[in-house]
């Protein structure tokens, strides 16, 4: 006699055999990555960690002070180009600590597959590196086209060689791995989910030039150029679906007009004017 077999039970059978999630999966699904709410929060936090870095670096100012002899009242620090880079500095640190912990913490994701930092072949590498020399090239040689204005806040921190070395340092060593973490990174990400390849473009492009703003205020020549220089980053970010090859460019921009500067001031004596970086 042939017995047929439950089908009810079949499924059971099944459903026995094949091996289960964790109970812990079940209860904790993945997150949905770039959510606005999730972007919303970061804009807000970003107030509050200027906040904190003020409040950070001023009071290991007044600690250190008495210690190491430092004279100079906290007050008049704010044109102190060492000063403003620390505090800079302590700004940066907070940020890149809340996103690590949102895409690699909240999200679960890998931190730089999350942000899409990609490795490149050598090859392509040097395409990029090539191509940061020839964008700063070209920007040094448009400004004499469009009205200038001298005096600008930047101009104003490369008082003297110790201050011109550290803010050449911070603009090659610092300030592009943040500034393409932060706009061709996470912003990028948020913005394409929800505009667009287009959007993220220009809104990140935008963005970055207002970043500089306040460094060139009233010469609106250069932040003309930044903005140029900001799109040409995020069209890179956009084709190449990597923020590497944005990094290697600015990272080579950025050190190329530094490079330029140090040989045209006289290894930092003297400053006739300052680059768009």
């Amino acid at each position: 006699m042939i017995f047929e077999q439950d089908p009810e039970s079949e499924i059971i059978a099944q459903t026995a055999t094949e091996p289960q999630p964790p109970f812990e999966a079940k209860l904790h699904p993945p997150r949905e990555p770039w959510r606005l709410r999730d972007l919303l929060i970061f804009i807000l936090f970003v107030p509050v960690a200027l906040v904190i870095s003020n409040i950070a670096v001023a009071v290991g100012y007044v600690v250190l002070a008495p210690l190491v002899g430092w004279t100079t009242p906290l007050m008049k620090l704010q044109s102190n180009a060492i000063f403003l880079l620390t505090l800079q500095f302590v700004f940066y640190i907070l940020l890149f600590a809340y996103i690590y912990f949102l895409v690699a913490l909240f999200y679960g994701k890998p931190f730089w597959e999350g942000l899409k930092w990609q490795k490149l072949t050598g090859h392509n590498a040097l395409r990029f590196l090539l191509g940061g020399i020839a964008l700063s090239l070209v920007i040094m040689i448009i400004p004499p086209f469009l009205p200038e204005k001298k005096g600008f806040p930047l101009e104003k921190l490369f008082n003297s060689p110790a201050s011109a070395y550290a803010v050449a340092a911070f603009a090659v060593l610092i300030a592009p791995f943040m500034e393409e973490l932060l706009f061709r990174g996470l912003l990028f990400a948020f913005f394409e989910k929800h505009g667009g390849l287009t959007f993220a473009v220009v809104s990140t492009a935008l963005l970055f030039a207002g970043l500089h703003v306040p460094e060139y205020w009233g010469a609106w020549d250069h932040v003309v150029m930044i903005l140029i220089v900001g799109i040409i980053f995020s069209l890179v970010r956009g084709a190449t679906r990597s923020v590497t090859p944005s990094y290697i460019l600015h990272l080579a921009y950025n050190g190329t007009l530094m490079l330029l500067l140090y040989f045209q001031t006289q290894h930092f004596h003297k400053f006739p004017g300052v680059p768009h970086f």
